[in-house]
């Protein structure tokens, strides 16, 4: 019960501010102290009893009324200790006829002033500060000094720590110096506590053995894997050959029967004439050569590819019905759209071959004057590039009614292909609403459509973006010390990553706290 904390119990402590006023509580250490002395029973000495300062009257005679009933001792004495100790030393000749007391005590302390050697109890003084204050302050310096360790300092370890490591400094500015500017002699008045530290366990390289298990595992899980493929990829074969075989047949069906019997061959195949039927039959071949794992040509691709995707361009209209009429329109605008998109990459591609041509005329006639025309284009596409991105994250706009913030509307952040296609679909829903939904009859409708597709909202950012990759890479080639922007970003180091805590995290230094808690307590008592 040395170092007991009464806090973490039912229990509570009989004192405050050293005086006693949970009398139940004050038994139980009477009980242990007797029981020590051999008074088992009835207590039949006389008792002197030790006291504060100014004890007040109420807890003397619960004191005394304790002493008579319970234990029934015939006299008692009540004095204080710092009377007594000041009065002892006296005889021993430690000190004189005048002079002072001081009683350090738990929850605080006393000065009594003695003249002609006689305690002056009119002119005593009381503070309370005590070496409950002096415990707690270490224990709240050690805290800091270490968070992580928190836990570790309790109450109790702080109590321990006091009473064997810390000591008053006659001259504390001095020793504060010895601290900060003499290493050797702040390491001699260190004192170190190593607390339990269990090193993590070493990760040790697997075995042949484990190496050898691991990869039977792994060679089995692709086995399995591998027979999942094939028997799905059988499957696949399968289901297209015979649709592959009921498309050829109902060809043939279609070749042999008449114009009336072909109508109602194919009301019930759902296909809307032969020369579809023909092109889900190109589709199927190619899609079984392609599971089977036969190559076709670049031509054949790219015939078959356009067969597919515009199977009416190539037929006759007398053949068609009007829904398939509207159908053709629509497959010839859209087959017209592709093949102007490919020609004008063919025509990009060619004009940036001669672009390259040029380029390298120029660099060959002025490389500096090459170079500091490469680094202007690309400061000036990066511009682009980074206010096009914040135009996108936060409008970019700034005018008299909008700060650098970014408090702009929607509509200030679009392009202009965005805009004309919230127009168009505005303008589409507003016609739509007036009565019947005509959209679509007229080939004007379908350049509209064209015109409300998304594909068109990069409105040049492809192009940009591309061209200043490949200035970039240009600049590389002839300077090797250059850098991306965007190469620039993905070399930014990585924040440290939390250090492990070794033994030496686990060593609690306790050198400063030593004088440090006893000078806050002298402090705290000249206050």
């Amino acid at each position: 019960m040395k170092f007991f904390d009464c806090t973490r119990s039912a229990l509570r402590s009989p004192f405050n501010d050293d005086v006693v006023y949970q009398f139940e509580y004050m038994e139980y250490i009477l009980d242990y102290g007797f029981d020590r002395l051999g008074a088992t029973s009835e207590v039949g000495h006389p008792i002197l009893m030790t006291e504060c300062e100014c004890n007040p009257s109420f807890s003397r005679a619960r004191m005394a009324e304790l002493l008579f009933e319970t234990y029934g001792v015939p006299s008692i004495a009540f004095g204080i200790d710092n009377a007594f100790s000041y009065k002892y030393n006296q005889k021993l000749g430690n000190c004189g006829e005048d002079g002072l007391a001081i009683s350090c005590e738990h929850g605080t302390c006393h000065v009594i002033p003695f003249l002609k050697g006689q305690p002056v109890l009119g002119a005593c003084c009381r503070t309370n500060v005590g070496g409950f204050h002096v415990t707690d302050f270490l224990r709240q310096l050690l805290t800091l000094k270490y968070p992580y360790h928190t836990a570790n300092f309790t109450w109790e370890k702080a109590e321990e720590l006091k009473k064997e490591h810390c000591y008053v400094a006659l001259d504390y500015l001095s020793e504060l110096q010895i601290f900060k500017n003499n290493k050797e002699e702040a390491e001699e008045k260190t004192r170190y506590w190593q607390l339990p530290w269990v090193p993590p366990p070493k990760e040790e390289p697997p075995s042949e053995e484990e190496l050898a298990r691991k990869a039977a595992l792994k060679e089995k899980a692709g086995q399995r894997l591998r027979e999942m493929a094939a028997a799905k990829r059988s499957q696949k074969i399968v289901e297209l050959e015979k649709q592959l075989s009921y498309l050829e047949e109902l060809s043939e069906q279609l070749d042999e029967a008449e114009e009336s019997e072909a109508s109602a061959i194919l009301g019930r195949s759902g296909y809307l004439s032969q020369q579809e039927i023909k092109s889900a039959v190109s589709k199927a071949t190619q899609s079984l050569r392609k599971a089977k794992g036969e190559s076709n040509g670049n031509e054949e691709k790219a015939d078959a590819s356009t067969a597919d995707k515009y199977p009416l361009v190539s037929v006759p209209d007398e053949e068609l019905t009007p829904e398939q009429l509207k159908e053709k329109k629509k497959q010839i605008l859209l087959k017209t759209t592709t093949e102007g998109k490919l020609r004008a990459k063919q025509k990009r591609a060619e004009e940036e071959a001669l672009r390259e041509k040029q380029e390298e005329q120029k660099r060959a006639e002025n490389p500096e004057l090459y170079l500091e025309e490469l680094r202007a284009r690309y400061s000036e596409l990066s511009e682009k590039f980074e206010q096009r991105k914040r135009q996108k994250v936060n409008g970019g706009q700034t005018n008299g009614n909008h700060g650098s913030s970014g408090g702009v509307g929607r509509g200030e952040r679009l392009n202009a292909a965005q805009k004309e296609r919230m127009r168009l679909l505005a303008s589409a829903a507003f016609d739509r609403g007036k009565g019947e939904d005509t959209f679509g009859m007229r080939d004007e409708d379908w350049l509209v459509y064209n015109k409300m597709s998304k594909d068109n909202d990069d409105d040049g950012n492809d192009d940009d973006e591309s061209e200043l990759v490949r200035i970039a890479s240009k600049l590389q080639e002839i300077d090797p010390t250059f850098v991306s922007k965007s190469e620039a970003v993905q070399l930014t180091p990585e924040p440290p990553k939390i250090r492990p805590l070794t033994a030496e995290d686990y060593r609690i230094a306790i050198g400063i706290e030593r004088p440090a808690s006893m000078r806050w307590s002298a402090s705290r008592s000249g206050d």
